[in-house]
């Protein structure tokens, strides 16, 4: 089934993709915004302390004499206003620019790239053998399938993804602090209760990004079947939100009106639109700070960060909707059970000292002053790592016996590795063909694959023109026919 997705793929990916995109006109940054999901760079403030050095930065070079990184996605520069700007950090000094006629200069050490706008027909070629690639990406797995497989992510020297092994790791990104966990219950049981005596559903979902790679509405509609849901986004709709909240921005900026209404359920059906380990958005946190109960689907690994081991329901630890549905009920029944779901707002129920140690040892904040946000640091991350790097083939030049090159970087799978998507709910044989969600995520899945080995065999033959894309994905696409 694989081998016949792909060679879909290659046409959809034709018709679709490469034939408007070779004329590599821009994206209208409005428009792109517009279609994608929410990121927490919405919510982060960004400030660049000019005067601020590292205590291990002793870096007393003109900037005509500092290395270069070059933002190729120059919509996410953290630095304003203009387009360059001197970084002193921890160790070292950079210049940091977002004009791309710098690209091939001797001095341009490493390209940034943002994981959502990487595209393979869009890479900056050729690439030159003095440089390294950089990638940022703390959005869903759905934004850009062809960093979850090998031959793309191996295109990167340095990584800053979601995934813990990642070399910046962004993994607690939308968690802004232990405070945020542990701020009171905002409703109490008691109203929670007098709500649902009222006529509220125990279970909440809020979704208006429907189709998604996840499939979580496919399950969400069975679960309907033996629960009570409310439902108030454009996925699964079955109720109208009241009109004060109608504007989205509500939901996205934390609005307390918005927080209130959402805070009166006992659960909120807390599901990612991609799976992969260590993604976890608000849709984990916000109830958790809230007081609400998550049934949660999407980390697999989200044990490994929540407070404790009694603090969220795990979809997948239930073998169908019908018994997560009997738990749920029971639960709703037992006031006592179900503040036990809430004793990690008392500080000493927190246990998890893997969660402890990730907030209180990351390196950025979240709108805390006091640390660069994790776009300045990874940039400085680069920078630290990229004066090193020059520093070793200095010293290999003058004494090669006495100092080895320094080893070559390359990320691997376990910097972002996400898994094929999968139905929500039942088995993909029994989906009919026409099934939108078929027809869409597992094609742009293989599709992806075909854009990195594609982009990889241009790099191979030291192209110069991204838009030759198409023509190695052909004859890729050949030999794997003639069995090659």
């Amino acid at each position: 089934m694989a081998t016949q997705g792909r060679k879909v793929a290659v046409l959809w990916f034709w018709l679709l993709c490469v034939a408007p995109c070779c004329s590599q006109e821009p994206v209208d940054p409005g428009d792109r915004e517009a279609f994608q999901p929410q990121s927490a760079l919405s919510d982060m403030e960004f400030t660049t302390v000019s005067s601020y050095r590292g205590p291990g930065n002793n870096d007393s070079r003109s900037n005509k004499e500092l290395p270069i990184l070059l933002w190729w996605s120059a919509g996410l520069f953290p630095h304003f206003p203009g387009d360059r700007e001197r970084i002193d950090c921890a160790h070292s000094s950079c210049l940091v620019t977002r004009n791309r006629k710098v690209q091939l200069h001797r001095r341009t050490v490493s390209i940034i790239f943002y994981g959502t706008d990487f595209r393979a027909y869009e890479a900056p070629l050729p690439r030159l053998p003095h440089q390294t690639w950089a990638l940022f990406h703390e959005e869903s797995p759905m934004n850009n399938y062809v960093l979850s497989h090998s031959p793309g992510i191996r295109l990167f020297n340095y990584t800053a993804t979601f995934r813990r092994e990642s070399d910046y790791p962004l993994t607690l990104q939308w968690l802004p602090s232990l405070e945020y966990l542990l701020s009171p219950t905002a409703v109490s049981l008691q109203e929670k209760n007098r709500w649902r005596r009222a006529g509220l559903a125990p279970v909440l979902y809020m979704q208006s990004h429907c189709d998604v790679p996840s499939d979580r509405d496919r399950y969400v509609q069975e679960l309907m079947t033996y629960i009570e849901v409310d439902s108030y986004g454009k996925c699964l709709n079955n109720k109208p939100l009241p009109e004060r909240l109608e504007d989205t921005g509500t939901a996205t900026g934390e609005d307390s009106q918005f927080m209130s209404f959402v805070a009166r359920y006992k659960f909120h059906l807390a599901m990612e639109n991609g799976l992969c380990l260590d993604y976890m958005t608000e849709k984990l946190w916000r109830p958790l700070h809230q007081g609400c109960v998550p049934v949660y689907r999407g980390s697999s690994s989200v044990a490994d960060w929540l407070p404790n081991d009694h603090s969220a329901i795990l979809i997948d630890d239930f073998p169908s909707p019908r018994e997560l549905a009997e738990y749920l009920r029971a639960l709703d029944s037992d006031d006592s059970e179900y503040a036990r779901f809430l004793e990690y707002k008392d500080p000493g129920h927190v246990t998890n000292t893997r969660l402890l140690e990730g907030l209180q040892n990351r390196e950025w904040g979240v709108n805390d002053m006091s640390k660069p946000n994790y776009l300045n640091g990874f940039e400085c991350f680069v920078c630290d790592q990229e004066n090193q790097r020059l520093a070793g083939q200095r010293a290999h030049r003058r004494a090669p016996e006495q100092h080895p090159l320094p080893p070559p970087r390359m990320a691997s799978s376990s910097h972002m590795g996400c898994p094929l998507p999968t139905p929500g709910y039942g088995n993909i044989e029994d989906i009919p063909s026409s099934d939108g969600w078929l027809q869409m995520w597992p094609q742009d899945y293989w599709q992806s694959l075909d854009q990195a080995e594609g982009l990889v065999s241009l790099l191979q033959h030291n192209e110069s023109d991204p838009s030759l894309l198409w023509h190695h994905i052909q004859e890729l696409a050949v030999k794997r026919t003639r069995g090659h």
